[in-house]
């Protein structure tokens, strides 16, 4: 893997294109970026997106089942559920409903 310097700016870049109304997992974007085992790294990278100079749509990012794990790593632990309610997401116990149908899969959508 990269140095962590690098591959968090690599995981932004992939978060930014993220299209709005979709979401991913941090283990679809670790594995696009070739580092299949690295899920966790992604949300590490995530964690310190809000010191980045340019906005990251952190908030598009869901464990594999679309539980909003990482909720308290925002401002507020309301505010990750506010803003994919506010791109039309139904959530029901921290979780994406439908979430197979709003799932946007980097390395299908993406070619290397």
């Amino acid at each position: 893997m990269a140095n962590q310097e690098d591959f968090y700016q690599n995981v932004y870049e992939v978060v930014k294109l993220i299209p709005f109304g979709r979401v991913t997992s941090y283990g679809a974007i670790a594995n696009y970026l070739g580092a299949k085992r690295s899920s966790r790294v992604v949300g590490w990278a995530l964690n310190s997106s809000h010191k980045n100079s340019i906005a990251i749509p952190a908030h598009r990012v869901v464990n594999r089942l679309g539980l909003l794990s990482g909720k308290h790593h925002f401002q507020t632990p309301n505010l990750m559920e506010e803003r994919l309610l506010s791109e039309g997401h139904v959530i029901v116990n921290d979780q994406i409903q439908n979430f197979d149908a709003v799932f946007w899969d980097p390395a299908s959508a993406l070619s290397l």
